[in-house]
Parts: structure tokens; sequence; C-alpha cells
């Protein structure tokens, strides 16, 4: 099965079993835009308690907020979105298919690459025991020739994303030969920028309205909020606000299902620091947020750092934590340093001083910012990707089972009465009732034993709690671990702590600390 293969399926999976829906699918749907269905919420709200607890609980420098979608006007021009937030976009003139410049350069070098780790692949199986990579690497004329190539044309791009230089976008696209995937043509137009944000209105008559926007990211709530915070709180730098909200960007290129949309779910943390610490404090967020993602165990070769060639114009430095999907290696988280770009025109646009009195040192000064920023959705999407499996069973027959760490899984046990009668679903009922205060679970009594292991297996569900004949006698169950699907007879007085320990959020957060 290829990975496009495997793509496709996961995102039917997520349809078929209430992860995910196409939003107003009744009217065929709004691009790019999804609705999450009964299991999908449980996951992105388990995802979310995940980190904020990570960050708040485990923190005693850092608090939440919850800022307001509308801002002032102001706040985006401060900010540099009015003038800087833009993404490169190209047309086709024969398929009328809009693309960014930058993805489909992107895309191209992703190729090469390909084209070197096949070459790699043909020359490790014909030479086999005795073939030395490294030295094939730096020998092969195939080899060098596309690297070579590939080298080029990244430097090209780089230097033209960094000078903002359109023509060279377009050129660079002609000179690699890059065609529609729609027409198969290269009839490209020029390379223009377009502004991500959305545009309303506010007032209670059109005539005086003004314009205001929906917000693009969820950090300038923070920012805003800085001495707010601070002094309510007390705070001392260095300190951390967190927030979880909904941002809106008018994505011409969303793709890939969840991965990029108009409408997401940011968790973001805005680390304030002294000005000349704050590169400690970015390579210390680095590995405090890395060792998060690992301590979900899908492989530490699933991810990778990838640090900003093209700084935004706010940033000193900048690293994405990327995930391998389906599709590739893609950014799942980054950390920036932030400077005191934000606070600093924050204070210059509005008039009204923002600067932390450090007891410490005596001085007044605007703080600098490190930055964490997830997408809720994409971490939707990496749990999802890393936990599909099909597998094939010893007696012949397949399964499909999501493999999603239990303290994030929708479902956390499901009560399942082996028949309906002789008072096994009475017993059951009881069972849920006394664990559905603290876990979410569910009652399942239609088909048979094995139908419903399936269905528990195919949303993730860690625990099948069985209810047989002999629960009436001792009251014991049996319990069906969903990875390994070995069964164990337990007191059903155990069964709270049973499942704690399997789904309580301390197992990962003692990986973090």
């Amino acid at each position: 099965m290829t990975q496009d293969e495997l793509f496709k399926k996961l995102v039917a999976h997520s349809k078929e079993y209430g992860f995910i829906f196409p939003s107003s699918e009744i009217y065929d749907g709004l691009s790019a835009v999804y609705d999450y269905g009964q299991m999908g919420v449980e996951l992105k709200n388990n995802i979310k308690k995940y980190w904020w607890d990570s960050m708040v609980k485990l923190h005693d420098n850092i608090v939440g907020i919850d800022a307001a979608i509308f801002m002032h006007p102001r706040t985006w021009e401060a900010s540099g979105h009015v003038s800087a937030f833009n993404d490169p976009l190209i047309d086709n003139r024969d398929s009328k298919k809009r693309y960014r410049a930058d993805v489909l350069l992107e895309e191209w070098l992703a190729k090469q690459d390909e084209k070197i780790e096949k070459e790699v692949a043909k020359a490790r199986k014909r030479f086999g025991d005795s073939f030395d990579e490294t030295q094939y690497r730096n020998t092969s004329p195939r080899v060098l020739e596309t690297a070579a190539k590939r080298d080029e044309i990244h430097r090209r791009m780089v230097q033209a994303m960094n000078d903002n230089d359109l023509n060279e976008l377009r050129q660079l696209i002609l000179d690699c030969e890059i065609v529609c995937p729609i027409s198969g043509t290269r009839n490209w137009t020029e390379v223009r920028q377009f502004n991500l944000m959305f545009e309303t209105k506010i007032g209670s008559v059109s005539e005086g309205a003004s314009t205001i926007y929906l917000r693009p990211e969820t950090a300038q709530g923070i920012f805003v909020n800085f001495l707010n915070v601070q002094k309510t709180g007390r705070m001392k730098i260095p300190f951390g606000i967190a927030q979880i909200g909904k941002a809106f960007r008018n994505e011409i290129v969303a793709r890939q299902f969840i991965f990029r949309m108009r409408e997401f779910e940011q968790m973001e943390m805005q680390f304030f620091v002294r000005p000349g610490e704050e590169m400690k404090w970015w390579n210390k967020w680095k590995e405090t947020r890395m060792s998060w993602h690992r301590a979900l165990g899908f492989g530490d070769d699933n991810y990778r750092f990838h640090d900003h060639e093209k700084l935004a114009h706010y940033a000193n430095a900048a690293t994405d934590i990327e995930f391998n999907f389906p599709f590739g290696f893609k950014e799942v988280e980054g950390i920036h340093s932030r400077t005191d770009f934000d606070l600093g025109n924050h204070q210059k646009f509005s008039g009204r001083k923002i600067q932390y009195f450090d007891p410490e040192t005596g001085e007044s000064y605007v703080p600098y910012v490190v930055e964490t920023s997830i997408g809720v959705d994409r971490m939707v999407l990496q749990v999802l990707s890393a936990a599909y499996r099909e597998e094939k069973l010893d007696n012949g027959e397949d399964r499909v089972v999501l493999a999603i760490p239990a303290p994030l899984a929708p479902v956390k046990a499901a009560i399942l009465p082996l028949v309906k009668k002789d008072g096994l679903p009475e017993m059951g009922h009881r069972i849920k009732d006394m664990l559905k205060y603290d876990y979410n679970v569910q009652y399942d009594e239609k088909d048979s034993i094995g139908k419903r292991y399936r269905r528990q297996d195919a949303i993730g569900t860690p625990f099948c709690i069985t209810v047989d004949h002999q629960s009436l006698e001792d009251d014991t169950v049996t319990v069906r671990q969903r990875d390994t699907m070995e069964q164990q007879r337990v007191a059903i007085s155990e069964l709270p702590a049973l499942i704690e320990q399997a789904v309580g959020l301390r197992r990962l957060f003692d990986k973090i600390i």
C-alpha cells in the first residue's frame, strides 16, 4: 500500500467512524472546512488538555487566558499582518487553478530528494552487505548531478523568498519545468502576493460599519494583554501566557485534509524573557516541546527540527518540529524567537507604555518573547496518521485499529455484555455507571462480541470489558487490551485503577519532565 493510498484510507476511516466530516456536506461542502464528529471532538479535547496541562500545571510561571477573536484593527497594523501577511500565488491559465509558488518549488525539491533515495535504494539492493552508502552518495554521478541541481534551485528559492523577488520565483518554476497537476501545462501567470486575512464589518448599520479582521493567529491577544496578566498575576520574568483558540486564514491552496484549513485552532504559549536571554530560552523550549511530542510514542525518527531559512519579520530565530505524515515531513509546531517586535510595536501604535520593571536589575524594558505555536488540527492528523494500522491476524482475519495513546483515546473503555439476557446487560450498565464520571466509556450490546471488538479497535478504545455469566458469580470481568488483544480476568472493583494507570496524563508528563 502506497502512502497516498494509506492517506485516502485514513480520510475515509475518519468519516466512517465519526472523527471528521466535511463541513456543510448536505450542500456539497465548503472547501478546506471540516467538522469534528463525536469521536473527533473527544480526541481533539484530549489533545488540548494534554497541551494545556503540560503548560500551566507543569510550570509555576505559566498562566492561561482566552482572548477574543475580534480585535481592534490597529492590532494587525502593529503586528505587521496588514502589510506582510502574504503568500506568493501563481495561476495556470489552462486549468484556472491557483497555487502557492513556494509550495510548487518545495514539492519539486522533495521529488529530487526522492530520486536520490531511489538511486541509493537500488544500489543497496544491488551490492548487498558490501554497500557503502556514504561512498556511493559521494561518488555516484547520478546522485551528484541530481543533488547539485537541487541545491542550486534551493539556493535561488531561498534568495528569492528573502528578497521577495516574485519574478525570480516564476523563473524558477519555468526553469524546473514544473507543470500544473490538473492541465499538465506550463502556461503560468506572473507571481503576485495575496493577503491571507479575512475581513468583516462591525457596526449597527452598514454605512457606519468599520472594517475589522478575523484574527489570523492567537498570539496578538496575548501580547495586548501582557500588562493585564503581569500586574494582576504579579508575574515575574521569565513567565509565559498560554492560549488555545480559533484562527482564520484565507488559504488559497488549502489541502491535505485537515492539515491546512481556513478555520483552525492553535495552542500557543508566549514566554517573556530578558533581552539577551532569548536564545537560551529558545533552545530550552525546542527541547521541551520535542519531548512533549516524543512522549506520545510514535517513534523518535518520525520527528525532526527544520530551521527556517527565511525568517518572519518579527523573528531572529525560528525552527519547526516536523512529523513524518503519509505525505512527508511537515510542520506541526513552530518555536520562534520573536524579539521585542510585538510588544514594541503595540507600545508604538497604541501610545501606551508596555514595559516590565525588573526588580533584580532595577531597569524597565520591553521584554523579548519566545513563542511555541502548535496547530490542534495538525496534531489530530498526526495522531490519526501515526495510529492507523491494518493488521492480518493469525486466524486469517483482518482488523483496522487506531493505536491512539490511551490518554488521548476518545473512548477509554467499552462495556460489552456477552449476551443480551440473564442479567448481563444490567451488570454492564452498573459498571458503566461506576466508570462514566471519570472516563468516557461506551456500552455496546449489538452484534457478536468479535464485531464489537472490531468497532472499538477502529475508534482506538484501549480496553474492552466483557461481562459474562461468571461475572454474576464472582464479580470479575474479562478485560481485552486493544494493541495486543490479550485478555485477563479482573475484579470489577479493580477496573478504575487499571484504567487510570493506562489513560492518566501523568504517564505522558513523566516523559517530559
